[in-house]
């Protein structure tokens, strides 16, 4: 009985691992960082005085429609922006982390 129980756990857990691989080369693919609709824009950030304060640059930028990521560097006061061209621009993200309080303006890619 020991014996058919590791027989099938085996053969389901073989597989599992070769769904998975089969399916690695497709998500891979479809977690691309940046794609060619994709551009990135590097912000300096006034106002950043605490620990709290990137969560709440971060949330604000977000909430812009066509922004795909944002990573906050509170030690340099800059916000890297990961946005959709076509739906948004550098200026309506900076006009959000303004409106909460911390101005914000492009300052590369």
């Amino acid at each position: 009985m020991k014996t058919l129980f590791f027989a099938l756990l085996f053969t389901f857990g073989a597989v599992g691992l070769w769904a998975a691989a089969a399916s690695s080369p497709a998500q891979a693919q479809s977690t691309g960082a940046t794609t060619a609709e994709s551009q990135s824009a590097i912000f300096a950030i006034e106002n950043m005085t605490c620990a709290l304060c990137p969560v709440t640059v971060r949330k604000a930028m977000e909430s812009v429609s066509g922004v795909k990521s944002v990573s906050v560097d509170f030690e340099h006061k800059t916000a890297m922006v990961v946005f959709d061209p076509a739906v948004t621009d550098r200026a309506a993200i900076a006009a959000a982390s303004t409106n909460a309080g911390y101005p914000a303006a492009a300052t590369g890619s």
